[in-house]
């Protein structure tokens, strides 16, 4: 019988690997991203702080990417810096308060704090309106951007992200979000890597990943998510005077493609559909860049004929 300082028979197999994992972290190779990041740099607002930021340089077209919740700038886009330099754009991808290398402060966590974060680095960087790429999470910061500093955006792609987040089942989720925030504070970073092995990750990338992950501020992440189920757009989203496209991803589970579709409905745009889960961005990367590049391609021909 399992007594108050033992645990449960079912449950010894279950620890004992996850003390063997644990053990075998001495061991794994050092945290090196799998392919070359654009270069990284800090950038000072005055009157808000540093923010980290990945900037391709050249004169190209300036694109923002905007990240998802929990996941990085280099998480969320690895695959498509590299693509869209190619292409020919300036790639600027910034990572979100709380998230990553991104700004830590003593204020809750505010959807438009996020959107007023990345006007403040564009004006210090004094760069053209820009073309801003907002996933998931980044799709919420991005139509705020764009409503609070229009200026700021020449055109927006909105990519597997919604109105809003208020679906029965994502309701019950955000109502999680304490325990989350007490999980991830508890969670060091050998944990992420042992979740990352049992899941099949490679071990020289999932050593980087979960260097990544380690990085975010685990009451930023719970409030994120918290700000998520509050944020609808409904109301004002067709007002956004820019234009835009919508990539919805036809089998994801986490943003229902219904709410995607709405989402393409009140922007008034038929969307780009890619067959695809809410990680396409990084599990199936080829045919997501290449819908993106699609929609970035419609956008710059709509404001130069708008101009």
């Amino acid at each position: 019988m399992a007594g108050p300082d033992r645990p449960a028979p079912l449950a010894r197999p279950a620890l004992a690997r996850l003390a063997r994992l644990l053990r075998r972290q001495r061991h794994l190779p050092p945290p090196v991203p799998p392919q070359p990041l654009p270069p990284g740099r800090t950038v000072l607002v005055a009157g808000r702080g540093e923010f980290f930021l990945r900037d391709s340089g050249g004169d190209g077209p300036p694109v923002l990417l905007v990240h998802g919740w929990m996941f990085p700038s280099d998480l969320n886009w690895l695959p498509t810096y590299r693509p869209l330099r190619d292409a020919g754009f300036r790639v600027l991808a910034m990572d979100l308060r709380g998230h990553g290398r991104g700004l830590r402060s003593g204020e809750a966590f505010r959807l438009t704090d996020c959107a007023d974060d990345a006007a403040a680095v564009l004006a210090a960087l004094d760069v053209p309106p820009v073309l801003a790429v907002g996933y998931s999470m980044g799709g919420p910061v991005t139509q705020l951007l764009a409503r609070r500093h229009p200026d700021r955006v020449a055109g927006f792609v909105l990519c597997a992200t919604a109105l809003d987040w208020s679906d029965p089942r994502q309701k019950v989720f955000w109502r999680t979000m304490g325990g989350l925030r007490l999980l991830l504070g508890l969670f060091p970073r050998g944990v992420w890597q042992a979740g990352l092995h049992l899941a099949g990750a490679p071990s020289r990338e999932s050593n980087w990943v979960a260097s990544e992950l380690s990085r975010g501020s685990a009451r930023d992440l719970a409030e994120a998510g918290r700000e998520l189920g509050r944020f609808d757009s409904s109301g004002w989203a067709g007002q956004l005077v820019q234009p835009r496209a919508v990539v919805l991803t036809a089998q994801d589970r986490l943003v229902p493609p219904r709410k995607q579709a709405a989402l393409a409905d009140a922007l008034g745009v038929e969307p780009f559909v890619l067959d695809a889960d809410h990680d396409a961005c990084s599990a199936d990367a080829q045919r997501f860049v290449a819908v993106l590049l699609r929609a970035l391609a419609g956008l710059r021909t709509a404001a130069r004929q708008s101009a």
